[in-house]
């Protein structure tokens, strides 16, 4: 099985950064697209960017030209950078893998918070 474990959240005050990251016990970033999706209290599920294994790119409308996903395949990590965040943004940031043969892998969740 693989175990992905994310990092890097915390608090900020609005306008600020963070940059989570999401490390796969083995490499599996060539062969399965990585995705962030989001959960904050009383909201559904959102899928907010995904790297596919060609490497393009894509995120949802709400955080266009603020958060750049990118990943990093010798290290086996994900990452999410975030800028100009907006209390809008507080969740819990969970990283996934989604390859082939049926295979889907989640991360345990990283709490951002953004103080208005």
């Amino acid at each position: 099985q693989v175990q992905l474990v994310e990092s890097g959240g915390g608090l900020v005050q609005a306008g600020g950064s963070l940059r989570p990251s999401c490390a796969a016990s083995r490499s599996i970033f060539s062969i399965c697209n990585a995705n962030w999706y989001r959960q904050a209290p009383g909201k559904q599920r959102e899928l907010v960017a995904v790297i596919t294994t060609g490497g393009g790119t894509h995120y949802a409308e709400s955080v266009k030209g603020r958060f750049t996903i990118s990943r990093d395949n010798a290290k086996n990590t994900v990452y999410l950078q975030m800028d100009s965040l907006k209390p809008e943004d507080t969740a819990v940031y969970y990283c996934n893998a989604d390859c082939l043969g049926a295979r889907n892998y989640w991360g345990q969740g990283t709490q951002v918070t953004v103080s208005s």
